[in-house]
């Protein structure tokens, strides 16, 4: 982790202070012992005055004798107070062992700096976990949310595809039931019957009679055309000719594309089914 700018600035202030210590306490060792240091012997001044005895009046009488003053003893020099001097090794030693303590108190404030710096990662790393969780219960709520609107979607989808299924097939059923009317009153008025005339018609007009056709023939013609009458098929079921006739029927039913369209195209039929029985 980088080194904040206030931690460099505590590491300064302790490393001055500490400087500062070791000076205050070598010059403290100093003071003490010039302190120390016995100061000079005192002198005192004595003034006196010489006078000769030829010259006092011989009427005088004779001045009493003066008795000497004592000379004052000089004080003696204070024994000096307090601890002695500290030898330089002793010096040495003090100034180790501050340096000690200041090392000592910069580990402390170092390891507080430290142990700080791992509890306010600590307690990031919780803020993060705890902004994680958040966010992941918030992502699993709108994901919920989410297959829940889609469920709800679907289901008004299906409901709504169901019911259209169900009024297109009414509409369907409608539709074919009315189809079926028709046809069935088409076919009940003979509109059916003369459109199949006019197909037989048209394919025993497209008939080329082979020379072993006999008289009497009867054959049942499965024609199979698309819408606009053309034939895309036609197969002979029960027929008394031979097969130079049954040939020439099929080919008839061909030639006879596309055949005529129905009165009404309700009555439009893809597989019909035509008796052709020639007229002699």
């Amino acid at each position: 982790m980088a080194e904040r700018k206030g931690d460099r600035w505590i590491s300064i202030a302790q490393s001055l202070l500490l400087h500062a210590a070791l000076v205050g306490v070598v010059a403290y060792g100093w003071w003490t012992f010039r302190d120390q240091t016995a100061p000079p012997p005192h002198t005192l001044a004595i003034e006196a005055t010489v006078i000769d005895s030829h010259a006092l009046a011989p009427a005088a009488p004779a001045p009493a004798p003066v008795k000497p003053q004592p000379v004052p003893v000089p004080e003696p020099a204070p024994e000096p107070t307090g601890p002695p001097a500290p030898t330089p090794e002793e010096l040495a030693q003090r100034a180790k062992a501050a340096q000690d303590e200041a090392d000592k108190a910069q580990r402390e404030i170092e390891e507080k700096r430290r142990a700080d710096a791992a509890e306010v990662e600590r307690l990031a790393q919780e803020e993060r976990a705890k902004e994680d969780k958040r966010q992941e219960e918030e992502k699993r709520q709108a994901e919920e949310k989410r297959k829940e609107e889609a469920k709800r979607v679907a289901e008004e989808k299906r409901k709504t595809e169901e019911a259209r299924l169900r009024a297109q097939s009414e509409a369907e059923l409608q539709h074919s039931l009315a189809a079926e009317e028709h046809v069935m009153a088409a076919r009940s008025n003979g509109q059916l019957a003369s459109w199949e005339a006019q197909i037989q018609a048209r394919i025993q007009r497209a008939w080329l009679k082979p020379p072993s056709a006999r008289t009497g023939i009867d054959c049942m013609v499965y024609v199979t055309q698309v819408p606009g009458g053309e034939v895309v098929n036609v197969r002979l079921g029960e027929c008394n000719g031979d097969s130079a006739v049954r040939e020439s029927i099929q080919a008839a039913a061909f030639r006879a594309s596309p055949l005529p369209p129905p009165p009404d195209p309700a009555l439009f039929e893809r597989n019909l089914e035509i008796q052709f029985k020639p007229v002699d």
